[in-house]
This record gives C-alpha cells, structure tokens and sequence, in this order.
C-alpha cells in the first residue's frame, strides 16, 4: 500500500510516499529556516504562504523520488494538528484535494504520533519496534511547542504520562540561542557552539574568572514528583548568567572572548536539558515496565541527547536519523498506514485543530 504524506504543521513544506508504513519510497522537505531566520523565530503568515509557493514542487519531486506517479498512491495522509492554523490549512487543502480527485482514502494524523513513527521507517531494514523490543514503549516526543512523555501499548494506543509545564526544550533551544547571539534555528546552533568548547580547551589550559563563571553548571528543574518538564528556570539562569559574564546585551566593542564564552555557556545549557529529558525519559520506562525506547521530534536529532540516551538507557532504543526527526511527510505516511488499519479515516469535513491532543492522561 502507498500511501503518500504531507506535513505542514509549522515551517517545513513535505511531502513523502511510503509503503506498507515501513518502506521509505520518498521524503522530500523544502525548509522555511533562511526565510525566518532574520526574525528570530517562525512568522505564522509568511510560513503560511511560503507553503503555498513550495506545495507543487515539493509534491512533484516526491512522486518523482520515489518512482511513482498520483494514480498509484492509495491513500493521502496528512498532519491536521497541532500546529500553526494557516500552515495546517494549507496541508489539509492539499491533501483534501488529492483525495478528492484520486477517490482514495484521506487520512488526518496527529502531528506528534507522526514523529513516533518514523521510528518504524529508521527501523525498515529490521524487525520493526512493535515486535522487536515489542509494546511497551516509553516514547520522548520532542517537536516544537512539545515535550511530551508517550507510554505506547500498542498502535493508536497512547498514554501521556509526562510534558512540559512551561517552555518545552525546542523553546528553550530557541530563545538560548537568541540570547547568545546565535542563529535560528537554536537547537543545531547551541548543539555546534556546545562542540567548539573542545577547541578552545585544547588549545588554552589557563581559564579566565569569566570563563570559569560561565562554565559553572547551570540549574535542572528535576520536579522529582514528576514525570513533567520544567525548562523556564534554565532559561533565565542561562540570561542571568550572560549577562553577568557580559555577553548580554551584547557589548558594543568586539570581546576576543566572547566565542570561548558562547561555547560554554551553550555546553552547560545543552547538558542541562540531556541531563533532564534522559533521565525523565529512563525513569518513565522504568516506572511503566518498557520493553524499549523511542525518540522522535526535533530535538531529538540533538547529537549529545542520543549519545546519552544510547550510552545510559538499560533497554533498547530506537532513533531515527536526524532528518527523520524532523518533520517530514514520510512520518506522516507510516503512521497513517497503521491508523487505516484501524479503520480510522477522515472524510472532506476534516479540519485544522491547532491543539489537537495527543494521549489519554495517565
């Protein structure tokens, strides 16, 4: 079954085709991040346009990638939530319009179990996660507005045992990255500064007070309660910490150490969001008897939080590569393939729900 993919949730325009929910034909992403860069964050309307302008060519070159042409697609899928409502509309029309021409089946999927299973295509060449570790699965669902803890029991069977009360790390990322002076968006930004502390401390033994004040750890909100997130507080401390090392606002004369600074101020600030969401993440699977792991979002394509996953998790972990960590449309395509076999279809009233909801509270 081909089932063809598309996801405009927030500021990438992608379009993937994939087969029996586990063999990636296509995945194409045409990324809105140069356009929103200068603005420091996604603007709602230009990413909701731009959509707009990259839907044909996208679409076109996944038919092509994959081999394929419209007539042989059985089913069109689509994110409808959460997200930003413009971006989302342009989706959904999409998709609705496909369906609609094709006589095929239109499948409305939930943004956040997209990311969930693009676990199943990393895993394509092998057994996939469902019987190899098997249900249960302690899933870190990790995408823009959302840090979320995911109990999967089985397909189309969630349970939300964790989130986040405030910033989720994505938004955390971000505005780290803003008050540093680095680029959007924040999470490859930080994760590149983090990884250039190992020069500098190759080349200089002799560290500066600024630079011992700025390498001191920096707080994790470990709400020992919980299985909830809290990334506000590390949020202020990293500007607290900027500014009393000078770096924020940013000095008017050139500091010869304001990249030693940077570097170290994004290491503590990168380990103190791994350090939490590794060992919330341990602690939830331990708690509900997982038989494995999965990482999906964003933010999980952060290198250092899946080498701490990898090197501290007990039980299995699966983690798609980084550009399946992101939104994609392939995600989209596999999830909806399982959601069909459930019987679950949309028809042409499907719309846009902004805050859909993902898993039942625990």
């Amino acid at each position: 079954m081909l089932i063809l993919g598309i996801e405009t949730s927030c500021d990438e325009t992608a379009v993937g085709v994939v087969e029996d929910g586990r063999l990636l034909r296509s995945n194409v992403i045409a990324s809105q991040a140069a356009l929103h860069a200068v603005h420091g964050g996604v603007v709602p309307e230009l990413a909701s346009r731009q959509h707009i302008r990259d839907m044909q060519p996208t679409l076109n070159r996944a038919l092509s990638d994959a081999e394929v042409t419209l007539e042989d697609v059985d089913a069109v899928a689509v994110t409808h939530g959460p997200g930003l409502a413009g971006a989302l509309i342009s989706g959904v029309n999409t998709a609705k319009a496909l369906a609609m021409t094709l006589n095929v089946p239109l499948l409305g999927v939930n943004h956040l179990e997209g990311h969930i299973y693009a676990a199943w295509l990393a895993a394509a060449s092998d057994a996939a996660p469902a019987d190899e570790p098997g249900f249960p699965l302690a899933c870190l669902v990790a995408s823009g507005g959302h840090t979320d803890l995911i109990l999967m029991e089985g397909h189309g069977d969630y349970r939300l045992v964790g989130r986040t009360r405030d910033d989720a790390a994505g938004e955390a990322f971000d505005k780290a990255a803003r008050v540093l002076g680095l680029g959007f968006p924040g999470g490859p930004e930080i994760q590149k500064a983090a990884e250039s502390l190992a020069t500098f401390d190759e080349d200089d033994e002799n560290h500066s007070p600024r630079e011992e004040q700025a390498a001191a750890a920096l707080p994790r909100a470990w709400m020992r309660d919980t299985l909830d997130f809290s990334f506000s507080g590390v949020k202020t401390a990293l500007l607290h910490r900027a500014q009393d090392v000078g770096l924020y606002p940013p000095p008017e004369m050139a500091d010869p150490d304001a990249d030693r600074l940077v570097a170290r101020l994004a290491h503590q600030f990168q380990e103190s969001l791994v350090d939490v969401m590794t060992a919330k993440l341990l602690a939830m699977a331990e708690r509900y008897h997982a038989r494995g792991l999965i990482l999906g979002g964003g933010v999980t394509a952060n290198a250092r939080l899946r080498q701490r996953v990898l090197a501290d998790s007990p039980l299995p972990a699966v983690i798609p590569p980084p550009v399946l960590c992101t939104d994609n449309g392939a995600m989209i395509a596999a999830g909806a393939f399982y959601q069909y076999q459930r019987g679950d279809v949309a028809d042409m009233t499907l719309d846009v729900d902004p805050s859909l909801p993902f898993g039942q509270p625990a």
